[in-house]
């Protein structure tokens, strides 16, 4: 899944700003596709499709990013679409075309994020297999692998910062240098400190 952390206090994305992001979003889907193939697409981008959608949503149902749509908000209409209640009604048509615009919107992100992979080979297979090894990898790290360069120290030693934005997850393997040999049994640094423990 593909998590962006948000930007310290921001309110406002423009619509170039959301059509990277749900590309950047759908680039799960379409590195799955293209290295197994249409029959080979798991369930793991369910999380970044509900992303992609629920943005692509909002761009057209409320920012007013929709020529078709308008500067209409949608998303307290009645009747029906995605389960809103209360508000006005909308007609069929208006909820197909907001159903077209929301789906453009997808499969352009789509597009792009699947381009951007093939016509960038060595770097794609080069954030998948850091992906393989690490799960988890932050924006100046996937810059790091897709250029190529080995990852240092374990980046999960961040000095504090009052601006900082930390989500922990998981990581399969400790960017940290392998060299430092297990404590041996019986070794004073394994006794506790307490001696009532």
């Amino acid at each position: 899944m593909v998590v962006s952390l948000p930007e310290m206090d921001r309110l406002n994305m423009h619509k170039d700003e959301g059509k990277q992001k749900i590309a950047m979003t759908m680039a799960g889907k379409a590195a799955e596709i293209i290295k197994y193939g249409e029959e080979g697409v798991s369930s793991g981008p369910a999380g970044d499709i509900q992303q992609a959608s629920a943005l692509a949503r909002a761009m057209v149902m409320r920012w007013g990013m929709s020529d078709k749509i308008g500067n209409i908000d949608y998303a307290e209409a009645h009747d029906g679409y995605a389960g809103a209640t209360g508000g006005f009604s909308v007609s069929a048509e208006t909820k197909k075309l907001i159903e077209v615009e929301v789906k453009t919107l997808i499969d352009e992100g789509y597009e792009t994020a699947r381009r951007v992979l093939t016509d960038n080979p060595v770097e794609f297979e080069r954030l998948a297999q850091g992906l393989l090894e690490y799960e988890t990898l932050t924006g100046d790290e996937i810059k790091k692998v897709v250029a190529g360069e080995v990852l240092g120290g374990d980046e999960d030693e961040v000095p504090a910062s009052p601006l900082a934005s930390v989500v922990a997850m998981p990581k399969t393997k400790s960017r940290a240098a392998k060299s430092e040999k297990a404590p041996n049994k019986g070794d004073e640094s394994d006794k506790p400190s307490n001696p009532e423990l």
